[in-house]
Order: C-alpha cells, then structure tokens, then sequence
C-alpha cells in the first residue's frame, strides 16, 4: 500500500471514530429510543458500548487472556453474561445483537466508505498486472485449507475460488474490527455519559462542553508555561456547585496513581478558592482495582467524593456469594453507597438537580 493510500486509510477510520461521527450516531440512537431515565441509563451505556468477547463467546468484563475457560474470570463471565440477558429479558445466545451498537455502526460507516474508496482506487492499482494472476487481499490459502478440511464432509462441492477468497477476506476484516475498537471505548465511554447527562439536566441552565481545556473553565487558571496543558473531556457549567469526574471504562494499573495526580493538578490550579467533588465513573469489574478506588486517600479524606459504577449488581452477580478478601470488600462498599450505581448518582447530582453545578468529564489517557 502506498503512503497516500496508508494515509488515506487512516484518516477514514480517523473519521469513522472520531468525535463528529460518535456524535451523529448517539443521536441517533437517542433519537430512536424512549426518553432516558436514570434508572435505565444503564442499559443504554451496556447497549451502546458493551461488547462480546470473541474469544470466550461471553460478554466482555474482564482482560480477555484471564477470561479464558478454566480461569477464574471464564466462570464469572458466565455468570456476568447470564445475570445481563436476563436483567434484558434476552436468551444468552441472543445478547450480542443487542450490544455494542456504537462500535457496530461504526464499523459499517467503515466498510461502506472503504469499499466505496477501495474500488476506482484498487482497480488502478492493479491494472497493469491483469491477467498474471496476483494474489488478491485477503487471499489466505492456510486458512481456506482449514475450513475445507472442517466443512468436507458436510459439503456437497467445493466452493469456487474467489468465494473462498472472499470468505477469508470477511475474516481477516472481522478478526482486525477488535485492534479499532479502542479507538471508540475510551472517549466514546465520555460520549456516552455525556450523553445521557444531556437528556437528563436542564442544558438552559447548564452549559455542556465537550474536551475543554481545563484552564478555560471557570474557577481555573493556566498552568506555568512549561507545564503540559491539562484538558477535559466534558464540562457542564453551573453557577455554584463543581464535580470533577474521571470516567474510565476500565481502571488500569498505571491509572491508579494518575488519579492523585490529576487530583493535584485540579486543586493546584483551582483560582477561585471553592471546594469542588471529584467523582470516578467506571465500569472496572476487578475488586481489587474497585477496592482501592473506595478507599485511596489524599492526606485526611477520600481521594474520590464519589465512586460511580455502571451496574454494579453485574459486577456482584459475577463474583456470586462466595467472595473473599476485595469482592467481599466491595460488596459491602455498594451496602453501604460507597460505589454508587449509575442510576443513584444520575438521580442524586443530576436529575433531581440538587443546586447548580458545575460537572468536568475527564477522560485523561
């Protein structure tokens, strides 16, 4: 592939991904569906972005190499899988037409505008090697041996040729759809919330502003010029109340000591000598990782005002009652509203609209 074609590649799925296209498919999702509630935003979230593990055949939850059968987490994706189709009124096997509905779509938006890029484009290129018999994309002679091996003595006649090269083509492109996908959960996760925030507060007395840079934001000031300019993902403005949010859809290891310092930096350049709340939104189903978020300090209080996750009797369904140790801890953190649901936090800061306020999703990679 030559480099303008490799650049032209890229900017496509850049397109495809990106905020503007995210943007015109939440809406029209949106559009498409009841008014949003709190108490089924979750469901929304889980349909718009939660995903089958290919590997497993099971609703992703956790790393997919841990999640493999006879670990741990294969047998609590089971039980995250069967807890979510039934809290959907679905069977098992019908819950992947029903999720992931952001990245589907833009994975069609994908295909169409490459192939319709591809055609004129791949035609040309190949031109002056018409009739030599070349190789054509995709064209994985291994592969097409394994599925005639596997389908013999089911098939009445071999398929022909360039149906073969076809089928190999749709599963190269269906097994390299997983390397794009974290190209969409990370903001799309922000897109989401915001989402969602959006149909629930009043956006007359709330101004929402997408990836903000956090010095623009009232009651913060610049950082020192050589300092890196810290931004947000999201702001909504209010009058009087401020709520700063990290929302990570999973909470990696190296994340864990990046939300001190992020922390450190909202207070450091706070200007307007007002306390505000910092909240994590996630939907991290490791306990351990949940646990500390609960419970991480900074000098003499909680370093989170809140801890908000997406569902948590998901979570708690996957571990089931015989936790020990973090699931047994973080079992009596949702006992006690230390991890709030979704639906409890949209209730409590946003649809009863306790006061003005002033919310920052911040999506810090």
């Amino acid at each position: 592939m030559s480099i303008p074609d490799q650049r032209n590649e890229r900017e496509t799925i850049e397109r495809v991904f990106g905020a503007e296209n995210r943007a015109r498919l939440l809406k029209r999702y949106f559009d498409a569906n009841d008014a949003i509630t709190p108490q089924d935003a979750w469901r929304h979230v889980y349909r718009l972005l939660l995903w089958i593990d290919r590997t497993t055949a099971l609703a992703h939850c956790y790393e997919s190499d841990k999640a493999q059968p006879g670990r741990a987490w294969y047998e609590r994706s089971l039980a995250f899988h069967d807890w979510l189709a039934t809290a959907l009124g679905l069977a098992p096997a019908e819950l992947g037409d029903t999720i992931d509905w952001l990245f589907r779509e833009a994975i069609g938006d994908l295909a169409s505008q490459a192939l319709a890029s591809r055609s004129e484009a791949y035609e040309k290129q190949r031109a002056p090697y018409a009739g030599r018999g070349f190789p054509e994309p995709g064209e994985d002679p291994d592969l097409v041996g394994i599925i005639r091996d596997m389908l013999a003595p089911w098939m009445d006649r071999r398929p022909p040729d360039d149906e073969l090269r076809k089928l190999t083509r749709r599963i190269h492109a269906h097994l390299s759809q997983e390397n794009k996908r974290r190209n969409l959960v990370g903001e799309g996760f922000e897109d989401v919330i915001a989402a969602v925030v959006s149909r629930l507060t009043d956006t007359t007395r709330h101004e929402i502003r997408n990836r903000a840079v956090l010095h623009e934001l009232p009651g913060f000031h610049a950082p020192a010029p050589n300092e890196k300019i810290k931004k947000v993902d999201l702001a909504i403005i209010g009058p009087r109340q401020r709520n700063l949010i990290s929302a990570k859809w999973s909470i990696r290891a190296d994340r864990e000591e990046q939300f001190l310092s992020d922390f450190e930096a909202y207070a450091r350049l706070e200007s307007a000598g007002q306390n505000f709340s910092y909240t994590l939104i996630t939907n991290e189903f490791d306990a351990a990782r949940l646990k500390a978020a609960c419970e991480r300090r900074r000098q003499n209080a909680l370093l989170f005002t809140h801890v908000v996750h997406i569902n948590p009797k998901g979570m708690l369904a996957a571990y089931g009652e015989s936790g020990r140790g973090a699931a047994k801890q973080i079992r009596t953190h949702v006992e006690t509203g230390r991890l709030m649901d979704l639906a409890t936090w949209l209730e409590a800061v946003v649809f009863l609209d306790l006061g003005d306020f002033h919310i920052i999703v911040s999506l810090l990679e």
